[in-house]
Order: C-alpha cells, then structure tokens, then sequence
C-alpha cells in the first residue's frame, strides 16, 4: 500500500509485507483462530471519537490560555511534546494506538488551540482585532467542509485515486515536507527563510492552495487505504491505527487552511 502518509506507509503496522498476507478480500472479519479483524465502520466510530476529543481538548486549552491559568508555551508545547511522543511510539508499536491515539488527540488539539490564538493574535496586530476576528472558526468550518466533501464523494465513488496520481500525490507530498525541512533549518541557522512559504503576496498564496489541494488529496488517499485495508481484514487495533493516521491529516489540513486563511486576510 504506497501512500503519503507516514503512518499509513509503515508497513510493521499491519505486520506484513504485502496486503496478500493479510488475507482474502471479502474474507469474514473473524479470522483463523477466532481473531476480531478491522472494519470500516469501526475505524469511523474511532475517528469520531478521536476527532470529538480533540476539539474539545482545543476548547479548553483555548479556555486555560485565555484565562491565564497556564502560559501558551506550557499548553502548546506540551501537547505538541504529548503529540509527538505517542505519534512515535504508535509508529513503532500500532498496537499501543488503542491507548495513545486518544492522549495524542488530546495534544494535538491543545497544540491547535495556542497555535490557532497565536495566527488570531499576530494577525490582530497586523490588521486590527475586528479584521481578525472570526477566522479561527472560518478555518475550522473551512476544513471540515473540505473533510465531508470529499468523504461523501469518496462515499459515492465520485473521487478515487489511481495508482498514477497516487505516485504524484506521494511524490509531491514528499518534496513538500523536503522545503519545508529546509526552510526550518534556514531560520534555526539565522539564514533567512524561503519567502513565498509566508508571504501574504500572490505567490505566497498560490502556494497555500496548491499544499491545501495537496493535504485534501491526501484525505482521500487515507480513505481509500482505510477501505482496502478492512478488505484484507487488518487486526482489529488497526482501527485506531488508522484513526490515527486520518487524525494527523485532518490535522495538518487545518493548519494549511489557517495560514491560508491569515493570508487572505492579510492582502486585504
């Protein structure tokens, strides 16, 4: 299964080598010795859980912030700390994703919070608090529209992914995550940074919708790798693996529509 995700590519999460040895397609989801294996609708209840828990992990981070009950770097960095931690460990261990995949929405979503207040606040100062306001939920909104779009044309067999434009979508996603290592090492070695990565001018947002496209694509990848890996009946665990994997998609789509977003409303 060739795929962008890191998580989804991770072959050791399902334990084999090759789909064939997961077994039959169409096959019954107990497998020989009476093992529970993964399903579809499964993997939906766990990332609906795993994604209800992270905004309401974002809502009271965004409510401890506010109300200085705890400094933005304590929240933000220690979930992003707590993110990172359990997204290594599941990548090693998919088995542990029944216990972690839950503390690591919890950290994503009280890393999205600060993050999300830090865009909010930055941009107030640029263009004035009424101008700023409301673009948090605009992203918010923005982004699940994109998500139930493409799962209903998912669903409907409107959009799917060849094996084609499947090696494009992972051979794009790979250069991106290259320029954006080298625009990090840029900025930690004082050497400027790659400009139209956040520039509000017209390449910088050229740039923000083709990597919006790109992290869309890539939610219909992980739908797709979803449903074939229920058809060879993957472990039971897999579900929450997989939720997991959809989780930090979503997750980065967000934040790709939060700068775009800020963009825009920089121009103006």
């Amino acid at each position: 299964m060739r795929t962008s995700n890191p998580a989804f590519s991770n072959k050791n999460a399902f334990g084999v080598a090759d789909w064939n040895e997961l077994g039959a397609v169409g096959a019954p989801p107990e497998a020989a010795g009476g093992q529970r294996r993964m399903t579809v609708q499964g993997t939906v209840n766990a990332s609906f859980i795993l994604i209800t828990t992270t905004i309401a992990a974002a809502m009271a981070a965004w409510y401890v912030v506010q109300n200085s009950i705890a400094s933005p770097a304590v929240v933000g960095l220690g979930g992003l700390g707590v993110g990172f931690v359990c997204a290594l460990i599941m990548w090693f261990s998919p088995r542990s994703s029944v216990a972690l995949a839950w503390p690591y929405a919890i950290g994503q979503g009280a890393f999205l919070a600060v993050l999300s207040m830090f865009v909010e606040n930055r941009l107030a100062a640029k263009i004035g608090a009424a101008a700023a306001s409301g673009i948090v939920f605009q992203a918010i909104m923005l982004t699940f529209g994109i998500f139930f779009s493409l799962l209903i044309a998912y669903k409907f067999r409107i959009v799917r992914v060849g094996a084609g434009m499947r090696a494009g979508i992972i051979a794009a996603t790979g250069g991106l995550c290259l320029l954006y290592l080298v625009n990090f090492a840029m900025t930690m070695f004082n050497l400027g940074s790659i400009g139209f990565i956040h520039s509000s001018g017209p390449w910088g947002i050229g740039f923000s919708i083709v990597v919006v496209i790109l992290a869309s694509l890539n939610l219909v990848l992980d739908f797709q790798n979803i449903e074939e890996a229920a058809e060879h009946n993957a472990p039971k665990y897999m579900e929450w693996y997989c939720s997991f994997a959809l989780l930090a998609t979503l997750v980065w789509l967000y934040v790709e529509v939060l700068r775009l977003m800020a963009k825009l409303a920089d121009r103006k």
